[in-house]
């Protein structure tokens, strides 16, 4: 219920630099991963199958599990056992995955993901010019070039030769976003040498270059720290925390050097570097939405980094949106306790029991969670989402205004979303007053930048206003709003379409409801408001296709029980309105309840860590 979401040379550099941006979830790769919980087939063509069907369904342990049986029973496959090697490097089981990768590429030694594999396996064993060798086979394109080159220079520097090193890293060279990612690696290269002259020269072009990317933000900020200049370390933080804030490793930054206490460098090692990398490409590819790819950069990154608390959070998201929550909460559960991501990590076990159907799990263990961090806002707001899903409204409606309570002298605007959700708890436990005042602060607050969760608050809000027929007028104008906004959104359409209902123009709803059923066909409530519409509109055979349809759809059980009786009897004979906003008609159904409440992926989520909407939106 609670929403989280390279190719051209261009785009996967400017990709690579956005994913630093903020804590997209991940874990740690399962080096030997025992994977017991799928019973194999009888027969190589009945493993192949379920191995295929699990790929496809994006579920990493069984196609390992399957994959790896279809390749015992024909271990002279090429196709299979390229297909088992992808699997088990995807569902983190490496030195099975190691072991197919020297198969593969003594078969075929230009088979670039096995080179690559074995590549960061032997910089994790310190054979440096082996990994090189490995590394110069992985594969050719824009995102292999890149890897290599950049792999390469750490693998150099891993033997302690800079000069080598930066030289490699100097053959990225083009577009600004090369010149950038190029300068941020080379800072690092240059700080793990000893190079801390060439260090801060790299680093500092590299952040003069982009401001708006935390892994840049955060290297620069640690080297002017470890190099005295404690207050430019401060400044660059707050500029940052500034244009996008509350990120967990910023404000932990801040503390730890307002009380005088040493940060360490970002990349501690050329092993680290390598890891960096991968995390890197990793994170981009999650954000342009390939998973299996994603995941196996990730997988790789964290063999050699286990501490890489993003890259854990990155993985961890991924499993999320493949539909393995479970997974990804053992993900979550291994953030370190002293990683400044770890309540955020906590926060999104909580809101994934819930969405697993464990719902009393869930709170308690939020509940715990908000115990434990008495002042944390998002927690707090965590545990009223969990709340509200479960339709204890007024319960959610404390919660939150305790989180709010909290607000203080923070800038009010960066929890405009806090407003907004205790608005929609109000309204859904019969409280419109305070829940219309809550909506009206959630719009003031909700940035213009961020034009598809703006859209939402005008939704609701309006949506609101047109069931209750309470200010047509500015209803109708709050809704075609969010519909110029959000013109792709099947919920507000249908809230524009019923708005239309509401006013008695019968056509104009049916136009706006049918997009809403084209753009998300599933939905119940939309299919229930098309087909009253059709009614009215004198096309009534439809209208009761319509209601079939709904019904089929699993509605609420009050929703339900109206579309029975609507066919059974059909709806009321009612004299056609004035279409006037100033003379509504009488409701000529029972009233729907509002659209979900819950916001866009590119809005700020309480559940999601903080930043974490704006790695998504390409930062």
């Amino acid at each position: 219920m609670f929403d989280r979401r390279a190719r051209r040379t261009v785009s996967v550099i400017a990709l690579v630099l956005a994913a630093g941006l903020s804590p997209a979830r991940a874990a740690q790769p399962r080096e030997s991963a025992p994977i017991t919980e799928y019973e194999p087939a009888d027969s190589l063509e009945g493993n192949f199958l379920a191995a295929y069907i699990a790929g496809a369904a994006r579920d990493t342990a069984a196609a390992a599990t399957f994959y790896r049986e279809a390749v015992k029973a024909d271990p002279r496959n090429a196709e299979l056992l390229e297909r088992a090697f992808i699997s088990l490097l995807a569902d983190g089981a490496l030195p099975d995955a190691f072991r197919a990768a020297e198969r593969l590429t003594a078969r075929d030694g230009a088979n670039g993901l096995a080179n690559l594999s074995l590549g960061v396996r032997q910089i994790k064993a310190g054979q440096w010019a082996p990994a090189r060798q490995n590394f110069t086979k992985s594969g050719r394109g824009a995102a292999a070039d890149l890897t290599a080159t950049l792999l390469t220079a750490w693998a150099y520097a891993g033997q302690g030769d800079g000069k080598k090193a930066l030289e490699t890293v100097g053959r990225l060279k083009g577009e600004r976003y090369y010149n950038t990612f190029r300068d941020y690696h080379a800072g690092l290269i240059a700080s793990v040498v000893g190079d801390q002259a060439e260090a801060e020269r790299r680093l500092k072009a590299s952040y003069e270059a982009d401001r708006n990317t935390l892994r840049v933000v955060d290297a620069y900020a640690r080297q002017q720290a470890a190099a005295g200049r404690t207050d430019v370390a401060i400044q660059v933080y707050t500029d940052f925390d500034n244009l996008m804030p509350r990120h967990p490793i910023v404000r932990d930054a801040l503390d730890k050097l307002k009380a005088g206490k040493p940060l360490g460098r970002l990349v501690g090692s050329a092993q680290e570097g390598a890891a960096e990398v991968l995390y890197g490409l990793g994170s981009a590819g999650s954000t342009q939405g390939d998973e299996l790819p994603a995941v196996i950069y990730l997988r790789l990154a964290l063999y050699l980094a286990p501490e890489h608390a993003l890259a854990r959070l990155t993985l961890a998201d991924i499993l999320d949106r493949m539909k393995q929550p479970e997974r990804a909460n053992e993900a979550y559960a291994q953030i370190p306790a002293a990683s400044p991501l770890k309540l955020n990590a906590d926060i999104q076990v909580g809101l994934n029991l819930e969405q697993m159907g464990k719902g009393d799990e869930a709170l308690a263990h939020l509940d715990a969670a908000m115990k434990a961090h008495p002042d944390d806002i998002d927690v707090i707001t965590a545990l009223g989402n969990v709340q509200r899903s479960r339709k204890k409204y007024a319960e959610a409606a404390e919660t939150y205004t305790k989180a709010i309570g909290l607000i203080g002298d923070r800038p009010v605007q960066n929890y405009w979303t806090t407003f907004y959700f205790r608005g929609t708890a109000y309204e859904r436990a019969k409280q419109w007053p305070k829940a219309e005042a809550d909506l009206k602060r959630a719009l003031e607050l909700v940035p213009a930048s961020q034009p598809a969760a703006r859209a939402q608050v005008l939704n609701y809000l309006g949506y609101s206003w047109v069931d209750q027929k309470l200010n047509i007028d500015d209803a109708f104008k709050l809704l075609k709003q969010a519909a110029d906004l959000s013109p792709r959104d099947g919920m507000i359409i249908d809230s524009l379409g019923w708005a239309y209902y509401r006013l008695g123009r019968w056509d104009d709803a049916v136009r706006e409801l049918e997009k809403a059923v084209e753009l998300k066909p599933g939905d119940p409530t939309i299919n229930d408001h098309l087909g009253d519409a059709y009614w009215r509109a004198g096309r009534r055979l439809e209208g009761k296709f319509q209601w079939q349809h709904a019904k089929d759809l699993n509605p609420e059980p009050d929703d339900l029980e109206q579309i029975n009786e609507k066919l059974k009897n059909g709806l009321p004979e009612i004299e056609k309105p004035t279409a006037t906003a100033e003379n509504p008609p009488a409701p000529v159904a029972a009233p729907h309840n509002p659209q979900n409440p819950e916001l866009p992926k590119g809005a700020p989520q309480p559940s999601e860590p903080p930043g974490a909407a704006d790695k998504k939106t390409g930062g």
